[in-house]
């Protein structure tokens, strides 16, 4: 289980990079956001999962960006925060919006598909 100091740390992490995301990245490729922070038990290392809205070509190039620009987020982010060590960053796609995007669909598929079957069935949510 975390202790106090690395949650406080991951929560300042995250809070500081999508600051530095929202203001120096260009709208034209999507809204980047920081979904988490993970730091290693030494705080010298974090993981930070990267999200995009749009496409998933809109995605991977939002993505190739940040990871691009990684230099340039880590020097910023040093100078936005007051650590001892500015952790070392590793970024990581964050797929998870997706994954739920996806198991959302194949319930409406299902859905769908078990109403076409049965079609005198009734909806038990509908009110009588």
């Amino acid at each position: 289980m975390p202790n106090l100091r690395h949650m406080r740390v991951r929560e300042l992490l995250k809070r500081e990079l999508n600051e530095i995301f929202r203001k120096e990245f260009p709208v034209d490729l999507g809204m980047i956001s920081v979904s988490e922070v993970g730091v290693s038990n030494d705080l010298h290392t974090a993981t930070v999962f990267v999200s995009s809205i749009g496409d998933q070509q809109a995605q991977h190039k939002a993505f190739r960006s940040v990871r691009k620009a990684a230099g340039k987020i880590q020097s910023a982010l040093g100078q936005a925060v007051v650590l001892r060590y500015t952790p070392r960053l590793k970024f990581v796609m964050d797929e998870a919006r997706n994954r739920g995007d996806r198991v959302l669909q194949i319930l409406d598929e299902l859905e769908q598909d078990s109403l076409r079957d049965n079609p005198d069935e009734i909806d038990p949510t509908e009110d009588h």
